[in-house]
This record gives structure tokens, sequence and C-alpha cells, in this order.
């Protein structure tokens, strides 16, 4: 059942969502195929919006540092000019009142672009969160399916590797019955007037062989061959 935009919505409710595009492991969620137009666009938005923020932050700061500065010098200023100022001291304080003045309307736009760029921000990261939640969704739905007929395969391969594995037993056992038969009539030629790539009789011998000698270790407490194995993979 396909996942709705409403209810990634509702998932976000109450959720503090870092921000995405500062986030490594968000960077590693897509594919380049993955990594669509609208996620693109969506990203630069950010971005651009968080640039803004750290230069109203910054500017901000810097401007409370320049009138603090002016307001000092005003003081001065005026212990200076006294009754009687000079034409130079009266457009020097006309000055840093004007610079003030635009200090305050800096700090003024500033502080309404302050509050407000936290909320657009924060509608944008969860923009951005919205299409990660429905890439990631599609990703995982079509994994689980693609899982589900790997699965049925390797099933389907081990029924039939069974199957292959008795028939191999079958055939080994019938070239046994076989080799051993001409062998009685024909002796060690056999193999070479039936033109044969193994001896089954030295075959079967060498698995008795080796049985009899894993029998043997086992008696005397030797770990089993396949525990041995173990041991030294690990």
């Amino acid at each position: 059942m396909a996942k709705t935009d409403d209810t990634f919505k509702q998932a976000l409710i109450g959720r503090k969502i870092p921000i995405l595009t500062l986030d490594n492991k968000w960077h590693k969620l897509f594919t380049q195929a993955e990594y669509s137009s609208e996620i693109k666009h969506t990203e630069k938005e950010l971005n651009e919006l968080l640039k803004r923020q750290g230069k109203v932050n910054t500017e901000s700061k810097e401007i409370k540092k320049l009138k603090k500065k002016l307001m000092d010098e005003v003081v001065l200023l005026a212990d200076e000019m006294g009754e009687h100022p000079t034409k130079k001291q009266d457009k020097d304080m006309a000055d840093h009142k004007r610079l003030i003045n635009e200090c305050n309307e800096k700090m003024d736009a500033y502080e309404e672009e302050m509050v407000e760029l936290p909320r657009q921000i924060s509608q944008l990261n969860n923009k951005l969160m919205l299409i990660t939640m429905e890439v990631c969704y599609k990703k995982l739905q079509e994994n689980t399916k693609e899982l589900e007929e790997i699965e049925a395969w390797i099933g389907e391969i081990r029924r039939e590797l069974k199957k292959k594995v008795v028939r191999k037993q079958e055939k080994e056992a019938m070239n046994h019955r076989l080799y051993s038969y001409m062998h009685d009539i024909f002796g060690a030629d056999v193999i070479e007037l039936f033109d044969m790539k193994y001896n089954p009789e030295e075959k079967y011998q060498k698995k008795d062989k080796e049985q009899e000698q894993e029998k043997a270790k086992q008696a005397e407490g030797d770990p089993p061959k396949e525990a041995n194995k173990d041991a030294s993979k690990s």
C-alpha cells in the first residue's frame, strides 16, 4: 500500500528535523539517478537561506558594534562642542546622528529577517524531508520486492542442487557397479578399454579410507575434519 504525502506530513509533526543539507548521512542516501531536479532545486534554495541567515547574523553583530562606537563618539563630541560648537562639530554631530539612524533602520530590518528566516528554513527543510521520505519509501519497497525474488531464486537453486547431488551420487554408484562387473571380466585394462577418465574403484576405496581415518581420529579425541576447517578459517 503506497504511502500518501499526508501520512509523511503527519509523521513530521513534533519532530525536530536536522538541517538535511548539512547532514553528511543525508547526502549518502541518494544515488546519482535518485538525485532528482526537485531535490537539487530544494537543496539549493535551502542552502541559500542558510547562507543568508549566516550573513544576517554576522552583519547584525557588526552594525551593533558600529552603533555602539558611534554613540560613544557622540558623547565625546557633545562634551567637546559645549555651548558654542563649530560648524565642523555641528557637521560631525549631524553625520553621527544620520549614521546611527541608518544603523537602527538596518537593525530593525535584520531583526525582522532573523525572525522570518528560521521559519522559512524549517518549512523548506521539511519539504526536503518529505521528498526524502518518498524516495526512501520507494527504494525500500523496490529492494524488498527484489529481496523476495532473490530468496525465491535461492530456494529454487537449493532444491535443484539437492536433486543434482542425489543424481550425482546415483551415477557414481552405477559407474562403480558397472566398473566392478567389467573389471571382474577384463581385469585392470578395463579403464583403457572403455576410455574411462577415472577409476571408480579407486575413488570409492579412497573415500572408504578417508572415512576410516576420520573415525580413527574421532576415537582418539581429535576434532572432526569439518571442525578443523572451521578453526583454520577463524
